[in-house]
């Protein structure tokens, strides 16, 4: 008895290191940012500017402003928690091929972008994006596209303001939810101070919504899209399922590009 005392003793104080730890180290198990040097020079087929903001509390954020002379508008672009702005050549490629012009992001600590992270300020950098796309665009012309963490993002955003329509690729419902499924053992609702709850945004949004998620993803379950579209009220919503696919190159297949020429027509 004495001895099962023990070992229950020690696996409890092995939990409670192990929710410490994840605690204080949540960010870098969420983020997984590449830097970029300040003096890289982007590359892209298509003409652009490089620009930055500066906010408040003195982050520099950098983004890339393609220009294609749109008779459209323009998609503001949140990418995942991986990569930055130099490796979306293929996303400029597509939205300029749709006929529009794109603001691609790099959120604090990605890229060129400086910064403390935090839902916070990741929410209100965004607004100083859209901010810049209205001195230049209509709100009727603004598309928001965000590709998996950059949905819970875009969601806000869209909430937020009046954009013309809402794209969402590999979404999640929120990212508690998305935490409780990585770590089912650990009391995520009370540890995570990234909330992202998009199923709650959805609640907000005027525009049209586009869903787009392959069925075969294990970084962000198929499940969690389907939550997240039965959150959305009204029937201004589409879901394109993409069978067989995982989390990326959804890009590739039909059933992607037959929706985007409707979500960008």
């Amino acid at each position: 008895m004495r001895r099962l005392k023990k070992i229950g003793i020690v696996l409890g104080v092995l939990y409670l290191l192990l929710v410490v730890s994840i605690y204080f180290f949540q960010e870098r198990l969420i983020f997984f940012p590449s830097k970029m040097p300040m003096q890289h020079e982007y590359e892209f087929c298509q003409p652009f500017e490089e620009f930055f903001l500066e906010t408040k509390d003195g982050a520099k954020l950098n983004a890339v402003h393609i220009q294609n002379n749109s008779s459209k508008g323009v998609a503001l672009y949140f990418h995942g928690n991986s990569g930055n702005v130099s490796h979306l050549g293929h996303v400029a490629n597509l939205l300029t091929s749709k006929g529009y012009d794109a603001i691609l992001v790099d959120y604090r600590t990605y890229g060129k972008s400086t910064g403390e992270l935090s839902e916070e300020a990741l929410n209100a950098d965004a607004q100083l994006f859209y901010e810049y796309a209205t001195k230049q665009y209509d709100e009727n012309e603004i598309v928001l596209y965000g590709r998996s963490f950059g949905t819970g993002i875009a969601s806000r955003l869209a909430a937020k303001n009046n954009p013309c329509r809402l794209i969402l690729e590999s979404p999640f419902s929120s990212a508690v939810d998305l935490g409780n499924h990585r770590f089912p053992i650990l009391p995520v609702s009370w540890l995570s101070e990234f909330r992202f709850p998009s199923t709650e945004y959805m609640k907000e949004v005027k525009c049209p919504i586009y869903i787009f998620h392959g069925t075969d993803d294990k970084v962000i379950p198929y499940k969690f899209a389907q939550k997240l579209y039965e959150s959305i009220p009204g029937d201004g919503k589409k879901f394109y399922t993409i069978e067989g696919v995982g989390h990326n190159y959804l890009q590739d297949y039909e059933v992607f590009k037959t929706g985007m020429n409707e979500a960008l027509k």
